[in-house]
């Protein structure tokens, strides 16, 4: 049914309660399922021929059955004696077979048969005369089918309740239609619709209908005669404005309008006062609709994937509100009366531009589902938000009863092949050394002595501007192979990551081992990480071959992740037919993709490849050459780190406030005896939190903090490893290597 984002919402259980419901009646029948013997179980429509049909036979003395089910056999006819061995039968169910027309056997039952279901199978027409001896029908499903077409007879079937001829090939529906007039279910979604078929107009008793998927472009102003409908499926229908009419539709409770061009909702669509569920996403929507806010029954409200730049502080009023998704807006900031909509269940806030939440915010604790990641949060820190309500609500508790403390520090990763120059720039960055300069220690000097060489990780605080206040942790990570199992446990969202190129070795073969993997490493770990490309000993390179290699690295990082892109892309696009096949056909065959996969993980691998493709490393272009004789190169480069540490958008973390008892709970951890331990394990840092003044809910978060900003290495994910955690990082030095 519907759109795209359909399959996510609390709606779908309107059709499952359905479907309940039929199962409920039928569960006092007398019921029989046949497979065929040696035939193929789920064997469809979409399966490849066989030269052999398989054969089912009925047996004997089958006369009192109501409802029998032949489906998933891969029959094209249906079993002889079908008519004239079923005359109690009341219900049929014929789906998943190879069926190209409706058998004419079923024109024998139609006395009596009062349901009939022939979806997924190859259907391209129906029988005139068959459609017209099924006058008892209430339930009819012709779903999945190649339709181009129905027959003018279908308008008499005067019982018909329910029809569903959703994804079929449809370009128009009979005006018989509109004689249909006990109708209370209708899905023509996914067909090739033009228009909004007027002959539906007429159906008064109408209830849920689906016309979603079909390029209708507009409504009919006198919509509003279907004064029945409770539930409206209209997502991905082209639709730019709704007529004053809709308005009208009093009776609706679930409404879907997803996936299409809408800029506003008409001044009287808050007439609409039985709506609980509506879903508004993906459309171009730069403002929040005014017209929801007296809206005071609506429990369910989706307006992801918009333009949005703000919340209107109105949206208190909403106050029956259990689902809220404002997921990839732009959105700034919440305004404080959110959180007085303590019944939300729901709460998505992903993908926006929001730095600070409102304050007690932690008074929404019913929320289950919390999704606020890719924000540049700073208040609460980011690796509290991400952990959910308790933990903010902890948190600014904490901040409410403690003085607080600034404390802007940022970690910055040295990393690249082996004998880049890693560990020399470290020197010349945080020493404020020039390399060869008189009066520096022999091991600097360059050439004839070796440049120093980093064994493990080692660890460098440096002040780089103590009148800003700006500090940064170094981490100067080894190029050996033998240390690529353990770098990535150091690689952490919110830092600056240098990737450092020996350009007197460079060649442009060697791209993949000296910059590409170490680019790939990045974006596989943190996502959307910001990088800049250092060329080293530049002053063994000719101002031409400096150009050239430096064109070259760039050259070659735009065709790698254009590469990556793309392939991104074609893995999106093969789960994307994967859904576009329902579960059912998927489990049919396992040579089919993501065989026995369910429609929700595909839906998360979907969102985590398009995650990916929307979050692409940050790489400060072009590269920066740097010679560690020359200190205005290496000025040039201190300058360069400082702008982008003080950017408030990239690094928004250097400008927050942080608890008291958190930069406590650091001096703690450098203390004797502890300061002499290579790790220290739960319990004992647990201790020491409650000397902080931090009871353990409230430790997760500044231990967090304190891995992500560089002073910890914290396996918080790691259940093995969990019990002997933080591992503290100004251990892992050349002196003591991991």
């Amino acid at each position: 049914m519907a759109g795209k984002d359909s399959g996510n919402l609390k709606t779908v259980r309107l059709w499952r309660d359905a479907a309940l419901r039929a199962r409920k009646l039928r569960s006092n029948l007398r019921q029989l399922t046949l497979s065929a013997a040696g035939g193929c179980p789920g064997t469809g429509a979409d399966q490849i021929d066989s030269p052999d049909a398989p054969q089912l036979v009925l047996p004997a003395n089958i006369g009192d059955i109501e409802v029998l089910n032949l489906g998933n056999n891969g029959l094209e006819e249906v079993p002889d004696g079908l008519g004239s061995a079923l005359g109690s039968l009341r219900v049929l169910v014929l789906r998943r077979n190879r069926f190209a027309w409706l058998p004419p056997a079923v024109a024998k039952l139609g006395h009596h048969l009062t349901e009939l279901d022939v979806s997924h199978n190859r259907l391209t027409a129906l029988g005139a005369e068959v459609v017209s001896a099924l006058r008892e029908l209430r339930k009819l499903n012709l779903s999945h089918n190649q339709l181009p077409s129905l027959p003018a007879q279908l308008g008499a079937l005067a019982h018909l309740e329910e029809l569903d001829v959703s994804f079929n090939r449809l370009v128009h529906l009979p005006d018989s239609l509109s004689c249909l007039y006990r109708l209370r279910t209708l899905d023509v979604d996914h067909n090739q619709l033009t228009a909004f078929p007027r002959q539906l107009l007429q159906l008064a008793a109408l209830e849920e209908l689906d016309v979603s998927s079909n390029r209708l472009r507009g409504l009919p102003e006198d919509i509003s005669a279907l004064r029945a409908l409770k539930i409206l499926w209209l997502s991905g229908a082209e639709l730019g404005t709704l007529p004053d009419g809709f308005c009208e539709l009093a009776s609706l409770e679930s409404l879907m309008l997803d996936n299409n061009g809408l800029q506003a909702l008409p001044a009287q669509f808050s007439c609409l006062q039985r709506l609980k569920m509506l879903n508004l996403s993906s459309n171009l929507f730069e403002e929040f609709p005014a017209a929801l806010l007296p809206l005071a029954g609506l429990e369910e409200l989706y307006l992801s994937r918009n333009q949005l730049t703000s919340v209107p502080s109105l949206i208190s009023g909403l106050g029956r509100l259990l689902t809220l998704w404002l997921d990839n807006n732009r959105i700034r900031y919440l305004p404080d009366s959110i959180v007085e909509l303590t019944g939300l269940e729901e709460l998505v806030l992903q993908g926006n531009q929001i730095a600070v939440l409102p304050d007690n915010f932690g008074q929404l604790s019913r929320v289950g589902l919390w999704k606020i990641k890719d924000n540049p949060l700073i208040q609460p820190p980011y690796e509290v938000c991400m952990k959910g309500i308790p933990y903010i609500a902890a948190y600014q508790k904490e901040l409410a009863h403690s003085q607080p403390a600034v404390q802007p520090r940022l970690k910055l990763l040295l990393l690249g092949h082996k004998a880049a120059g890693k560990t020399l720039l470290r020197h010349c960055l945080t020493e404020d050394r020039v390399e060869g300069q008189e009066g520096r220690d022999k091991e600097m000097s360059y050439p004839p002595s070796p440049p120093p060489v980093s064994k493990g990780i080692e660890v460098t605080s440096w002040t780089a501007d103590a009148s800003r206040g700006l500090r940064f942790i170094v981490y100067d990570l080894a190029g050996d192979e033998s240390y690529e199992v353990i770098q990535p446990f150091f690689l952490s969202p919110g830092a600056l990551y240098v990737l450092v190129v020996n350009l007197a070795t460079y060649e442009p073969l060697r791209f993949p081992t000296t910059v590409g993997s170490f680019l790939h490493r990045v974006g596989a770990r943190v996502p959307h990480a910001v990088v800049c490309i250092v060329g080293t000993h530049a002053d063994l390179c000719g101002e031409r071959e400096l150009e050239e290699k430096c064109l070259d690295i760039h050259r070659q990082i735009a065709l790698q992740e254009k590469h990556d892109a793309e392939g991104l892309s074609r893995l999106a696009q093969v789960v994307d037919e994967a859904l576009a096949r329902d579960f059912e056909l998927r489990s049919a065959s396992p040579h089919t993709a993501y065989y026995g996969v369910s429609d929700k993980n595909l839906r998360r691998r979907k969102a985590h490849f398009q995650y990916l493709l929307n979050h692409r490393l940050q790489i400060l272009s072009p590269v920066l050459p740097v010679s560690c004789r020359d200190p205005r190169q290496l000025q040039r480069l201190r300058d360069k780190l400082f702008s982008v540490a003080e950017h408030r958008e990239i690094f928004p973390n250097l400008h927050r406030v942080l608890p008291r008892s958190w930069q406590v709970l650091e001096e703690l951890h450098f203390q004797p005896p502890q300061a002499q331990r290579l790790w220290l394990s739960w319990w004992d840092s647990a201790r020491l939190g409650l000397q902080a003044g931090l009871t353990e809910d409230r430790l997760q978060s500044a231990l967090s903090y304190l891995h992500e900003s560089g002073k910890l290495l914290y396996f918080e994910d790691s259940p093995a490893l969990k019990e002997h955690e933080p591992v503290e990082r100004e251990r892992a030095r050349g002196k003591a290597p991991l």
